[in-house]
């Protein structure tokens, strides 16, 4: 097994954090990696937002559902699906700009932040740093989009927290490849593994003297209490995303 291979299945998720920053160098580096993560047509739709002011933190903590970490960690990045540039191209080459009305682009823009996002983690712990990554920032986007100054066609997608870990934590399991991994087709006899997977789940949770809980249960507890989860249906319209081709032939 080679060092990025070790680096990428030893990952594990910190909420705290050491009083000490995160070097600018560091900081910059993690940047570059996320950059150069591949994207749909070299479209770069992505944009990060690094929050070190205390007070901004803060209220992205409690907008983020009241997640201390995010106000704790020394550096918050915000990732944004970004079609504001596409705009713009599109105004210097005097073309219409219509992508943002097909549900494609939010595909593609939410793609395109995961990718980037996977990169900034792997870096940021290659240089040994803790992580983890924050999905609240969708919660409420509209208090998001208007404290980070976002413009039309720039959506926050998903925060990661960065700083040096003030713990140790175990690996957590994963499902078993069988589950997650499939050849040809997709294999729908999973319930058998879920149930392996609980297993695992309550034993890990068990040898670090946690509340013992099936993996399931968590999932589909969240689920149900999070039918619609945080206000996108509401601003991403107001950001330009329509999705008003939907339907159309």
């Amino acid at each position: 097994m080679n060092e990025v291979i070790r680096l990428l299945t030893n990952h594990r998720s910190f909420r705290q954090y050491t009083g000490q920053a995160v070097e600018p160098e560091k900081l910059k580096t993690i940047i570059e990696a996320a950059q150069a993560a591949p994207s749909w047509v070299n479209g770069q739709q992505v944009s990060i937002i690094a929050v070190r002011s205390e007070e901004r933190k803060q209220q992205l903590s409690v907008l983020s559902g009241n997640q201390k970490h995010v106000a704790e960690a020394p550096v918050f990045l915000v990732f944004c699906m970004d079609f504001h540039r596409a705009k713009l191209a599109a105004e210097l080459e005097d073309q219409p700009f219509e992508a943002a009305g097909d549900v494609d682009a939010l595909l593609v823009g939410a793609a395109d932040v995961g990718i980037a996002l996977s990169n900034a983690v792997a870096a940021a712990e290659s240089l040994g740093l803790g992580i983890i990554p924050i999905g609240g920032v969708r919660r409420h986007t509209a208090e998001v989009i208007e404290l980070l100054q976002l413009p039309e066609y720039v959506f926050p997608v998903a925060g990661l927290c960065i700083g040096y870990p003030a713990e140790e934590l175990p690996k957590k399991p994963r499902l078993p490849m069988e589950a997650v991994y499939h050849e040809e087709v997709y294999n729908q006899d999973q319930k058998g593994l879920i149930e392996a997977y609980n297993k695992t789940h309550r034993e890990s949770l068990k040898a670090q003297g946690l509340t013992e809980r099936d993996w399931s249960s968590t999932i589909a507890r969240f689920y149900a209490l999070n039918p619609q989860y945080g206000d996108a249906g509401r601003t991403l319209p107001q950001q330009g995303f329509t999705c008003d081709n939907l339907n159309k032939e």
